[in-house]
C-alpha cells in the first residue's frame, strides 16, 4: 500500500498521525501544546482523576487544543464497576465518548486486570463508547474484546512508566497476527527506536507519555517520537527485508578482473 494511501480512522475520526501521547508527569501543564505541536500528535489521553471539573484554572484539559481527540482513562480503577462510572462521569462532563479502559488492581507491576477490563468494555461499548482498552498482550484476553465492541486493543511493551521498551514484542506481534483491531501498544516504550520497531512490526498506532515527559528536552523528544512512529509506519508499508542467518553478498560473487 502507497503511504499516501494509508488511512487510520478510529472511532469514525480520521487520524493523520500514529503518535497517541499522555498528559501526566510533566513539570508544567502548559508545555502540553507545545508537546502536541512538536510531536504531531492529534490524539492524548489524561487520568480523569487528574482533572478538577469544578475548576475553570486549575485543570488539565484548559491546556489540551481543541484539534486534538480527548482519549480519557480511567486509571485508578481497580475493578469494572469503578471504570464503568468513571467513564459515565467523564462523558457527562463533556468529555466526549472515547474512552482508555484501564483497570489496575496489582500494585507492584501495575498490570491491567483482563477480567475486568473485558466486562468494563463490554458495557461501556453498548452505551456508544469508542473504547479502547489497555491490557497485557494477552491472545485470549484480546479476542474477548474484540467480542465486547472494543474499538482498538492497547497491549503493553512493558510495565508502565519504566521505559524498558518492547518486553513483550512475541506476545504483540501475536495480536497483530490474529485480532482485526488496530493494535495500540502502550506503556513501555522508552526510545523512539523502541516506537520504531513497534511501527515496523505493524502495530497501528504508540501512546506513550513517560519518555517525552521525562526527557531534560521534552520538546525534541516529542519531535523525535513523532518522525520515529512515522518512519516505522512506511517501514512496515514497504516491507522489511528478508532476516537471514547466512551472509548475504550486496554484488555478485563471480566476474572478478583476474577471472
Amino acid at each position: 500500500m502507497d503511504s499516501q494511501e494509508d488511512k487510520f480512522i478510529l472511532g469514525g475520526r480520521e487520524l493523520k498521525s500514529r503518535l497517541f501521547i499522555g498528559s501526566g508527569k510533566y513539570s508544567d501543564d502548559r508545555l502540553i501544546p507545545s508537546i502536541a505541536e512538536h510531536s504531531g500528535a492529534e490524539v492524548i489521553t489524561v487520568a480523569l482523576r487528574r482533572i478538577d471539573f469544578e475548576s475553570k484554572t486549575d485543570n488539565v484539559l484548559i491546556h489540551i487544543p481543541e484539534t486534538m481527540q480527548l482519549l480519557p482513562n480511567t486509571s485508578g480503577a481497580r475493578t469494572a464497576e469503578e471504570a464503568i462510572r468513571l467513564a459515565r462521569l467523564s462523558k457527562a462532563a463533556g468529555c466526549g465518548n472515547w474512552i482508555k479502559v484501564e483497570i489496575i488492581s496489582d500494585a507492584k507491576y501495575l498490570l491491567p486486570d483482563g477480567y475486568e477490563t473485558v466486562k468494563a468494555t463490554e458495557i461501556l461499548a453498548k452505551e456508544g463508547f469508542v473504547v479502547l482498552p489497555y491490557i497485557s498482550p494477552d491472545l485470549m484476553v484480546a479476542r474477548s474484546l474484540v467480542d465486547a465492541g472494543a474499538s482498538a486493543v492497547m497491549p503493553l511493551g512493558a510495565p508502565i512508566g519504566t521505559n524498558r521498551g518492547l518486553k513483550t514484542k512475541e506476545l504483540i506481534r501475536i495480536l497483530i497476527e490474529e485480532i482485526s483491531l488496530p493494535i495500540i501498544v502502550d506503556a513501555g516504550i522508552g526510545a523512539p527506536s523502541h516506537a520504531v520497531e513497534a511501527m515496523e512490526m505493524g502495530a497501528a498506532a504508540c501512546l506513550l507519555n513517560t519518555a517525552i515527559a521525562s526527557s531534560p528536552q521534552p520538546l525534541v523528544m516529542a519531535e523525535a517520537f513523532g518522525q520515529a512512529v512515522a518512519a516505522g509506519r512506511k517501514a512496515f508499508l514497504a516491507g522489511l527485508g528478508v532476516d537471514q542467518t547466512i551472509a548475504q553478498a550486496s554484488s555478485p560473487l563471480t566476474g572478478f578482473l583476474h577471472e
